[in-house]
């Protein structure tokens, strides 16, 4: 298991960005000669400073589909926001929602490592995350999963967001 999160890491130390696969589902349509297959591929890039984004693809070859998700996957992460962190972990407790799925993430102490399943570490060990505990509800599909967590990320605020936002000072 680990040698094949190791194997589907890759380091784009050029842009000093990060991706890894999430997924790869192979899909297939019957047609007059038989069964046509394509693949679908899931990624997630991130800079492990609070910046995160996902992309999805499908080709006929499996290489073409994650080089087009890792492409769709950059361009998003130069529209996205950056993740309010405290430190190694988020600033509190926060829920993501995306379809059916809910991935709850509680903030840890230091040593404590990401608690959570495959496609949501990525997530958050690609966002910088280091010490936190999730627990997931609902559906677990990968998708709805990375979605959810990317949503649950970008509620986080800050302590002196929430000061700037309601006019107080701490």
């Amino acid at each position: 298991m680990a040698r094949e999160r190791d194997r589907e890491r890759r380091d784009n130390s050029d842009s000093g960005t990060e991706d890894r696969v999430i997924k790869i589902r192979r899909c297939s349509a019957t047609v007059k000669g038989g069964r046509r297959f394509t693949f679908n591929a899931l990624v997630v890039v991130g800079d492990k400073k609070g910046k995160v984004s996902l992309g999805y693809s499908k080709a006929n070859e499996v290489p073409p589909a994650v080089e087009k998700a890792t492409k769709d996957a950059e361009n998003g992460l130069r529209r996205s926001v950056r993740v309010s962190l405290k430190g190694d972990t988020i600033p509190h407790r926060v829920v993501g929602k995306f379809g059916a799925s809910k991935v709850i993430m509680v903030p840890a102490g230091p040593g404590t490592g990401v608690k959570a399943g495959p496609s949501v570490r990525a997530v958050l060990e690609l966002a910088g995350v280091r010490n936190i505990l999730t627990k997931t509800h609902g559906s677990t599909n990968s998708m709805n999963l990375v979605r959810a967590t990317l949503a649950g990320l970008h509620e986080l605020r800050t302590r002196e967001d929430v000061a700037r936002l309601r006019g107080v000072t701490l």
